[in-house]
């Protein structure tokens, strides 16, 4: 897979689930001064899938961003920082036919991250897992594909950890 293509790809999807339903922060924009300037240093990864870390970093910085609670900043002007690693990409069939040939497929994807304070040092949570799915089948009319089903597991998580992240506090 290309590299900038899937980033851009996992951006767009990220990009289009935050104008559609949105992500709702209950916090009205007001957030604790503890937590308000936040880092999100490059996750690490401990799968065997090649820069899925980037795509999701990427995808919780840009979702910050949009959601425009909290700002990004970089880790010595901090008030907190979102850290973690991907700790599993997995690929596994989910749909067999009446002769047994497998047609449909699950990504799933799991980080586990911390939500530090800087200050205090305290963590608002701490190697807490967020899991995410996607489904393709093979010769998907609508063109689904692994790298959509991809792009929606990292999507599910970015919406998760933001939705944890905002309303933590």
């Amino acid at each position: 897979m290309n590299f900038p293509t899937a980033v851009a790809g996992l951006l767009a999807v990220v990009a289009l689930s935050l104008a559609g339903c949105g992500i709702y922060s209950a916090s009205s924009g007001r957030v604790s001064a503890e937590i308000r300037r936040v880092a999100v240093p490059y996750l690490e990864n401990l799968s065997a899938e090649p820069d899925i870390e980037v795509e999701l970093t990427e995808g919780l910085i840009t979702a910050i961003q949009e959601d425009n609670t909290l700002k990004i900043v970089s880790e010595d002007n901090a008030d907190s920082i979102l850290s973690g690693k991907v700790v599993r990409y997995q690929l596994q069939e989910s749909f067999a036919t009446a002769d047994q040939l497998v047609n449909a497929f699950q990504v799933q994807i799991a980080v586990e991250l911390t939500f530090t304070v800087v200050k205090t040092g305290k963590h608002i949570f701490e190697n807490k897992r967020f899991i995410g799915t996607g489904n393709y089948q093979l010769d998907d009319p609508a063109g689904r594909d692994i790298n959509t089903a991809r792009q929606d597991a990292a999507g599910e998580i970015v919406r998760d950890v933001l939705a944890q992240v905002v309303e933590s506090w």
